[in-house]
């Protein structure tokens, strides 16, 4: 079996299996610790696509999820749109906020920490437009009105939420199963490993980069939708603040960035210790961003390839072990 057919293999088992999570127990607990994680494995793919194949490291995602997310709100509040109708608006609004900022960033050559700073930046500046203008609901955010049913996008169990989610993370897999085997992600992967040399063999950095951003804001658009889906509010601070930004870094990162699955590890690992240290710590405030540092430290330096090359790392540490021996 080649290695694309077998990637397309392991996500449809994942779909099944996830997808029965809810036909096996109908603990709300469980329920919704696997919808968040899958939320979580979602904003890092988004990120992973951008900043894992294209090398182009973002501080400001929130800057797409907060634009999808006030776009699915809004359509439904004050356009009278239903939610449904309005889920591809809030996805391509991100998407297109996306290549603005793509546009303006990469035209000009920014990259590295100048275009890290620049997604940071845009990200504050959008906040402050959230809290000075009337139709965000300014301070006090906006609360989507709860009608539960499948037509108006609400759901009366975690179940429908899941499937959901589920769903934009097997398109968001299947996209990243097509950048790792496709003629697209070659020219990504080449553009972020010298941008110089994906020139010279005829590759169009600029235009490579700009649809990478365009596709990964598209991805964090429909995560914000779906957050508003779920908790029927939103508000400046939530939509463009750093929390989704960082959480979305640290799953890709931790995970492993560039690969197929390490933002799906990523995320579980994250959660299960956001989990572990509410139970241990309550709700105190910042916790989880302390916790988010310090397992990004850890990986950082024992771990640069993320959990998903944990293997790989074991077997060059094994034979470097056995060619000191040898010596």
């Amino acid at each position: 079996m080649s290695s694309a057919r077998a990637q397309l293999a392991g996500i449809a088992l994942f779909a099944v299996l996830v997808g029965c999570v809810p036909l096996a127990t109908k603990s709300g607990v469980a329920l919704n610790f696997v919808m968040m994680a899958l939320y979580a494995t979602l904003i890092a793919q988004a990120w992973n696509i951008l900043g894992g194949f294209g090398g182009q490291f973002s501080f400001g995602h929130a800057l797409f999820f907060g634009t999808g997310a006030y776009i699915q709100a809004i359509a439904q509040l004050q356009g009278g749109i239903n939610a449904w109708a309005a889920l591809p608006l809030a996805v391509a609004g991100a998407a297109g906020v996306g290549l603005f900022v793509g546009a303006l960033s990469f035209r000009y050559g920014l990259k590295g920490s100048y275009f890290a700073l620049v997604t940071l930046a845009f990200a504050e500046v959008f906040r402050i437009l959230a809290l000075s203008v009337n139709f965000t609901g300014g301070g006090v955010g906006l609360m989507v009105p709860l009608r539960e049913s499948a037509a108006n996008l609400q759901f009366a169990s975690r179940a429908g939420y899941l499937w959901l989610v589920l769903a934009m993370v097997v398109l968001a897999l299947l996209v990243t199963c097509w950048l790792r085997n496709g003629r697209f992600g070659a020219y990504l992967q080449a553009v972020r490993d010298n941008e110089d040399a994906a020139r010279a063999v005829g590759v169009n950095p600029f235009r490579v980069k700009l649809a990478a951003i365009g596709l990964s804001a598209a991805f964090m658009g429909a995560a914000g939708a779906f957050y508003v889906q779920v908790f029927q509010y939103i508000d400046a601070g939530i939509a463009y603040g750093p929390a989704v930004s960082v959480e979305a870094l640290v799953a890709a990162i931790v995970g492993g960035m560039g690969t197929l699955w390490g933002p799906v590890l990523g995320a579980v690992v994250l959660h299960l210790l956001s989990d572990f240290t509410r139970n241990l710590f309550g709700e105190l405030p910042g916790i989880n961003m302390v916790i988010y540092g310090t397992v990004l430290v850890v990986i950082v330096i024992f771990l640069p390839r993320g959990v998903a090359g944990l293997g790989l790392s074991v077997r060059q540490l094994w034979n470097a072990k056995q060619g000191g021996r040898h010596d």
